[in-house]
């Protein structure tokens, strides 16, 4: 989607002979803003399931307290580097590629690596595994930010708006955790990352939704 940079549209954008008005605009970002924030609900709950299970999940196959914490390591360090990259990245590109397709691609990745949950058999593996979903949030964390302000109320509602967006991931998170050990106790760590994985494509396929009748 080519986004706007402060910059005035062109006199030639009219639809059948008329101006875009300024309502559909409104209503457009608006309509956006809620795709953005459900969809971020629906991710949190997908991703919050695994939680503090993870260690559990670390130690059936073989990794000890130290595979544990490179593990994390790896993940955090891939998201930290990459999360300023793809930031920097994303100011260059959005005029041809748009901030949403770098978001949605960033969100199936995420699904993609948490189905690949599956296939962890050895702490090499779970490193691998880390490493890909610290690049699928570097991909949409910055992005999904850089939206979301772009299309939510100014400033006048600025702090209810993120407050709502801290509140309810907080909320989901919770949920989503008692549902994961819920899950896991009466099923089995597949029977999770199936789960996990089955509501972030939902969640992805939702989001996509912000493709369409670009501002």
């Amino acid at each position: 989607m080519a986004e706007l940079s402060g910059k005035q549209r062109p006199e030639s954008g009219y639809n059948g002979g008329h101006a875009a008005e300024p309502e559909d605009e409104a209503l457009t970002a608006r309509r956006k803003e809620r795709i953005l924030l459900w969809s971020s609900n629906l991710w949190s709950l997908g991703e919050g399931m695994l939680g503090p299970l993870f260690a559990v999940f670390a130690q059936r196959i073989g990794g000890n307290i130290l595979d544990i914490t490179w593990a994390w390591a790896i993940y955090l360090g891939m998201t930290g580097i990459l999360t300023i990259a793809t930031g920097k990245v994303s100011d260059r590109i959005w005029e041809w590629c748009g901030r949403e397709r770098l978001l949605v691609a960033g969100n199936a990745l995420n699904a993609l690596c948490t189905f690949g949950y599956l296939f962890v058999h050895t702490t090499t593996g779970l490193f691998l595994v880390q490493a890909g979903l610290g690049v699928a949030l570097a991909l949409s964390s910055p992005t999904w930010s850089a939206l979301y302000a772009r299309y939510s109320p100014g400033e006048k509602e600025a702090g209810f708006t993120w407050g709502l967006v801290a509140g309810e991931q907080r909320l989901i998170l919770a949920t989503a955790i008692v549902l994961g050990g819920y899950i896991v106790n009466n099923y089995s760590f597949n029977a999770l990352f199936i789960t996990m994985g089955t509501v972030q494509v939902i969640a992805t396929l939702y989001q996509a939704r912000i493709l369409r009748n670009s501002l």
